[in-house]
């Protein structure tokens, strides 16, 4: 088994409580990079979402879907920093990412998230290592699942895992992206 970084505190949230209509505000606001279009989201708790693509439109449904019970705020302004330090982390791989995270999801992806932050830019591992990382051998499908399930795009880095045989596989924002991702990272090891 593969030896863990230390890892960072990240605010976890359950997604069980459901929030009126309007009773939360997400501010949010995209931008491009090299990998295309990149939306940053962020609640009172901190960043809840950081989706990429190549249309800004699909980009605010997808946040839309993701947080049903949310009013959407573009507020470019209000997320700036937030975006700069997103943009650096897509451009420079291993830049830190030190701004607070509002992860929601249940107890086993929060757990799957958390064992992602552990693992080093340049050192991918296999959807079996990181079961094993999180005390599941045999929650590797699981695992995957959870890897889909993250909302926060690069800096909870699923892009990290690769299939057993170490080929890249699926990625909720493109297997290119995640390739670029990869090689951004191996280059800088």
């Amino acid at each position: 088994m593969r030896t863990l970084s230390p890892t960072r505190q990240i605010r976890e949230r359950s997604s069980s409580p459901r929030h009126r209509r309007g009773a939360e505000t997400l501010r949010f606001a995209t931008a491009p990079t090299s990998l295309g279009l990149v939306l940053v989201a962020a609640s009172t708790h901190g960043v809840c979402a950081i989706l990429m693509g190549d249309d800004a439109n699909a980009l605010v449904d997808d946040l839309q879907q993701r947080f049903p019970d949310a009013s959407l705020l573009r507020d470019n302004p209000s997320v700036q920093s937030t975006m700069n330090q997103v943009i650096s982390t897509i451009e420079s791989p291993g830049c830190p990412f030190d701004l607070p995270l509002d992860l929601r999801g249940t107890a086993f992806q929060q757990r799957v998230w958390q064992a992602l932050t552990r693992i080093p830019a340049g050192e991918p591992v296999s959807y079996t290592e990181l079961a094993e990382m999180i005390g599941s051998p045999q929650a590797v499908r699981a695992a995957a699942g959870a890897c889909a399930a993250n909302a926060l795009a690069v800096v909870i880095p699923c892009h990290r895992v690769l299939r057993h045989d170490g080929r890249i596989s699926g990625y909720r924002w493109g297997v290119e992206r995640k390739r670029q991702l990869l090689a951004r990272e191996a280059a800088r090891a």
